[in-house]
């Protein structure tokens, strides 16, 4: 079906079905892909992008797993964090991008936060109620045999909430290529943002669609590689893989 689709893209801007001005064809779109590639303007460019997304995703993981954790383990925790954050999950977490520029300016930070709390939340959700999902008889079986709270939550609590922390995991991997797409529109210099700024000025659409694949690419890789880490890290559970 996608071959279809891109020889069908092809032969109606051949034919001049459409205007390759504005839609571009699969054949100029590879021919400048390739052009970015071998003169080194899109690895860079890449590289930089994957910067902002990792870094996004590094602070807004490692936060929401903290207090993901604190929520669900203790009750006092759920008070004091899951309210709150359940408030500020209402608000598009793009409408910030106006406040984190007047609170951060157009270097760096705006760019990463967008990202950060984009994938704060999906995490944050998936460990909260992971944990709250264990089969509390796990737990009461776990005290019969004399461990400790800690080792329970260490031993019992903590694997059982995996699999659904992994699957937050996955959606914010996603949401980071997506929110980098919006946090690079905020004054970038460099970065797959700054590429299709500079080509829409110049309606550029081989580049545009470039980048638009690439950033395909990049959501495509991460989601591959949430899929490795589920198969090595839950190695243990058997689950129903499909007829």
């Amino acid at each position: 079906m996608p071959a279809l689709l891109v020889a069908s893209w092809q032969v109606l801007a051949s034919t001049g079905a459409i205007d390759a001005r504005l839609f571009s064809s699969p054949l100029l779109t590879a021919t400048a892909l390739w052009d970015l590639t071998v003169d080194g303007t899109l690895l860079d460019n890449v590289l930089i992008s994957i910067q902002r997304a990792a870094l996004g995703l590094f602070f807004g993981v490692s936060t929401a797993l903290v207090l993901g954790a604190v929520a669900g383990l203790w009750t006092i925790g759920e008070e004091i964090v899951d309210s709150t954050i359940q408030m500020a999950r209402t608000v598009p977490v793009f409408a910030l991008t106006t406040v984190f520029v007047v609170w951060f300016g157009f270097g760096e930070a705006p760019k990463v936060l967008i990202i950060a709390v984009a994938c704060f939340f999906p995490v944050y959700i998936n460990v909260f109620a992971g944990i709250r999902n264990v089969d509390r008889r796990l737990m009461e079986m776990a005290g019969a045999m004399g461990k400790t709270q800690l080792q329970i939550i260490w031993h019992v609590l903590l694997p059982g909430a995996m699999p659904q922390a992994l699957v937050g995991l996955r959606f914010s991997l996603s949401i980071s290529v997506l929110a980098l797409v919006v946090a690079e529109t905020i004054n970038a210099k460099s970065g797959l943002g700054y590429l299709m700024t500079t080509a829409q000025q110049y309606v550029d659409t081989d580049v545009i669609f470039s980048c638009v694949i690439v950033y395909c690419l990049l959501g495509i890789g991460v989601d591959v590689l949430v899929r490795l880490l589920e198969k090595r890290v839950l190695a243990w559970r058997a689950g129903f893989e499909g007829q």
